[in-house]
């Protein structure tokens, strides 16, 4: 099993992570959201042209197996982490911790002293397990559909991914 790496978004990345965004929705989160909730969250990205500005208008970072994207993170702002996706077929090789190691860091060279997610239900345990906690509870209109999130925060104190 090859290690997963981290580079830049290029803009030409968007379809491709357009479409790990939609595998992500569809195959991870059918235990919490129903299939409308899912079509909902999914349309989010159908204007590639939207999303791709979306993701540049942060800092967004792609892992890659053997060269080929598998996920993708952005902050948005210095310490609000806006999304968190990983192809399913790559889930549990690293790919989603790697990328939340790098933007705690990145926050954290850039000032902030905590980050902030809404965590999607799906979401909500990985992100306990790196030491966000709840805050509050959260329901979203997406297109038409309800979903739920969890506004979670982590304080990245003195000792961030290994930084004095």
């Amino acid at each position: 099993m090859s290690t997963p790496a981290l580079r830049p978004f290029l803009p030409a990345d968007a379809p491709l992570l357009a479409a790990i965004f939609v595998a992500s929705i569809e195959s991870l989160t059918g235990d919490d959201y129903g299939e409308a909730q899912q079509e909902a969250w999914a349309a989010a990205v159908d204007d590639e042209v939207e999303f791709g500005k979306r993701l540049a208008s942060g800092l967004t970072l792609v892992a890659t197996l053997e060269g080929a994207p598998v996920g993708f993170a952005s902050l948005k702002g210095k310490d609000q982490v806006d999304l968190v996706y990983v192809h399913p077929e790559a889930v549990g090789q690293g790919v989603a911790a790697m990328l939340c190691d790098a933007l705690e860091k990145l926050a954290a060279a850039r000032g902030a002293k905590s980050l902030t997610v809404d965590a999607s239900d799906n979401a909500a345990e990985f992100f306990a397990k790196r030491g966000y906690e709840a805050k509050q509870r959260n329901t979203v209109s997406l297109n038409g559909e309800w979903l739920a999130n969890t506004t979670m925060q982590k304080s990245l104190g003195d000792n961030v991914g290994g930084l004095k």
